[in-house]
């Protein structure tokens, strides 16, 4: 449980709050490359840790990210012309590169020295594995780019894809990071009973620190089969890794990867998912009919989306479309794809939850053990200590991983060349 004051400063994150200042001091996904796909191309929408802002795509191939209202008279930038390495605002003709810099002011005499005077925020930008990411902390604290295993699998090994949450972050990462709710949320009665997580709903929980944020292993007993071992990392300030090693049965499975979400603030009470996923090696390659298959079963494929948004069809408005014939014959809660399902408990908490007024159990302590790193990277940041998960080196060579260890084996001697990153 948190005291108010506390579950406040870990979930407001606009500018000059403490967590806003924190979640700052990290590269955050602003798009996903494929919504800026040319070369002087239409300006893109991005809200950010409740900064409204445009991103573009200039002449060079290089993505801006800077205010989205021009520093003359607050015109919207979204209109302006992208156009030989620039935004330039349809209401005066005054343009700005992606650094922020004025390079012409048409409305203004020539010669005068107020051109050199303008700057545009703006923001610095970098690509890696099918995202913009940016930094919009002080300049001169700027950590290294992203540099996670899955930012560097080939393209047929990897697929990312994004969905709008209704909700603050810190609740939907919190979804993310509890292991037993997946024994109860996402099952389905006829096809899973045999699925380890359905075999032992009560997990052990262990969590390690290191120095990008948290191990942590959910162990499950199979009885004389040995036990279900899912080793996942929680990289600060807000991604996770998940393993899937494992097929939904307790076999192999088809498609051998590690699965990952990061949580982005849009504001106080919005938020974007960033899903990813990536193969464990080059043998394993996504079809786009694979992709599409699997996207719809978590409840976000093309079909699932608000045509032209990252908004699911199933969401507040209508109650996920709960089925309570099939909550009562199908499975647990009523309600189709596994992202859904996350999202109808997430969302359902309110746009804020209130952790003063929960009760936790020995299953939280994943979600207790990040609550507590973030907040000490809140007094560290105020007090220029040391803050854990900003370096790249720290989490480039991790990756999840999960098998059923038979009995008597050590996990930590079977798992500890597969926890290293390949890619």
């Amino acid at each position: 449980m948190l005291t108010r004051e506390d579950n406040q400063r870990l979930t407001h994150v606009g500018p000059g709050t403490p967590m806003g200042r924190l979640l700052r001091r990290y590269w955050q996904p602003a798009c996903l490359s494929g919504e800026l796909p040319e070369r002087d191309g239409a300006p893109l929408r991005v809200r950010l840790l409740c900064e409204d802002l445009i991103a573009f795509r200039d002449s060079e191939g290089a993505v801006g990210l800077v205010d989205a209202f021009c520093p003359h008279r607050r015109a919207p930038l979204f209109f302006g012309r992208n156009e030989e390495c620039g935004i330039r605002c349809v209401y005066h003709g005054w343009k700005f590169d992606r650094h922020g810099a004025c390079v012409d002011m048409p409305s203004e005499p020539a010669g005068k020295t107020l051109q050199g005077k303008v700057r545009l925020p703006a923001y610095p930008t970098a690509e890696r594995g099918g995202v913009v990411w940016a930094y919009l902390g002080p300049k001169e604290l700027m950590p290294p780019e992203p540099d996670y295993e899955w930012t560097r699998a080939p393209a047929k090994s990897l697929y990312v894809s994004k969905t709008f949450e209704h909700c603050n972050w810190l609740q939907a990462l919190e979804g993310g990071l509890d292991t037993s709710h997946s024994s109860f949320a996402h099952n389905n009665f006829n096809s899973n009973k045999s699925e380890p997580r359905q075999r032992d709903r009560s997990p052990r929980i262990d969590v390690e620190r290191t120095d990008y944020g948290y191990y942590y292993v959910s162990t499950r007993d199979l009885s004389e089969d040995g036990k279900y071992i899912r080793v996942y990392q929680y990289v600060m300030p807000a991604q996770q890794m998940r393993p899937n090693n494992v097929g939904w049965f307790g076999g192999s499975n088809e498609m051998p990867r590690a699965d990952g979400h990061i949580w982005v603030p849009i504001d106080d009470t919005h938020t974007h998912v960033y899903n990813w996923m990536c193969a464990f090696d080059e043998k394993v390659q996504f079809t786009p009919e694979w992709i599409e298959s699997r996207e719809t079963a978590m409840g976000r494929g093309s079909n699932d989306l608000i045509p032209g948004t990252f908004v699911l069809k199933r969401n507040p408005s209508n109650d996920y479309l709960v089925d309570r014939r099939m909550q009562k014959t199908r499975n647990f809660t009523g309600i189709v794809g596994v992202n859904t399902q996350d999202f109808a408990l997430q969302e359902g908490m309110g746009p804020v939850c209130d952790r003063s007024r929960e009760f936790l159990g020995s299953s939280d302590k994943a979600v207790v053990a990040m609550r507590r790193l973030l907040l000490e990277a809140l007094d560290a940041n105020e007090t220029g200590a040391t803050i854990r998960g900003v370096e790249a080196n720290t989490h480039r060579t991790v990756r999840p991983y999960d098998h059923i260890v038979p009995p008597g084996e050590d996990w930590r001697v079977i798992f500890e060349k597969e926890l290293q990153a390949k890619w």
